[in-house]
C-alpha cells in the first residue's frame, strides 16, 4: 500500500500500475491481484491505510459550531497532500469502476455521512433544527458545494466559504416560531 500511494503521488494515478507497484515493493503482481482484484481497490484501502485525522463529529451543544468544526477539518485534509490529490483521483476512478464506487461508499462516504446525519438528528431532538427537516437533503446540500469545489471548479476551499454555506443552510433549518 505504500508503494501504491508513493508512486500513484509520483507519477499520478491514471499511470499507475499494478506492475508498478509490485515493482516496487518486491513483490509479485500475482501476489497484489490475490488481495486486490483491480488497481483501484488497491488504491482506495491504500488511501484509507493513511494515518489522518478521524473525521468524527464534536457534540458541543451547539450543531452549527460542530458541523464548522468537522467540515474545517475534511476541507483542510483534502487541500493538501497527500489527500487531496489522491481522493480527487480515486473519486475519479469510481466514475468507471462500480466496485470501487460501492467500497468507497461503503468505506468511507456512507459512515461519514452516518455521523452527519446522527449529530443533525442530535440536533433536531434538541430543538436546534426543524423537527420536520429531512437529514438525507441536508446532507446532500452540504456535500454538494464541497464535491463541486473540490472536482469541478478546483477551487480551494476556504473556511470562509464553509461559513457562507453553513449560514445559508442553518437560515433556513432554523426552526420557525
Amino acid at each position: 500500500m505504500q508503494a501504491t500511494l508513493a508512486l500513484a503521488q509520483e507519477i499520478g494515478y491514471a499511470r499507475l500500475s499494478i506492475e508498478a507497484v509490485a515493482a516496487r515493493a518486491g513483490a509479485g503482481k500475482h501476489t497484489i491481484y490475490r488481495r486486490w482484484p483491480s488497481k483501484g481497490l488497491l488504491f482506495l484501502d491504500s488511501l484509507l491505510s493513511l494515518n489522518e485525522p478521524v473525521l468524527d463529529y464534536p457534540d458541543t451543544g451547539d450543531v452549527l459550531a460542530d458541523l464548522r468544526e468537522q467540515i474545517y477539518a475534511a476541507v483542510d485534509l483534502l487541500a493538501s497532500p497527500p489527500w487531496g490529490p489522491l481522493y480527487r483521483a480515486l473519486i475519479g476512478e469510481a466514475q468507471h469502476d462500480p466496485a470501487v464506487a460501492a467500497a468507497l461508499n461503503d468505506r468511507f462516504i456512507r459512515p461519514q455521512t452516518d455521523k452527519t446525519i446522527a449529530r443533525l438528528k442530535t440536533a433536531q431532538d434538541q430543538g436546534q433544527v426543524s423537527p420536520d427537516l429531512d437529514l438525507d437533503l441536508v446532507m446532500a446540500i452540504l456535500s454538494g458545494p464541497l464535491y463541486f469545489g473540490l472536482l469541478i471548479t478546483q477551487e480551494s476551499m476556504t473556511h470562509d466559504y464553509i461559513d457562507r454555506v453553513l449560514d445559508a443552510l442553518f437560515t433556513g433549518m432554523s426552526p420557525r416560531h
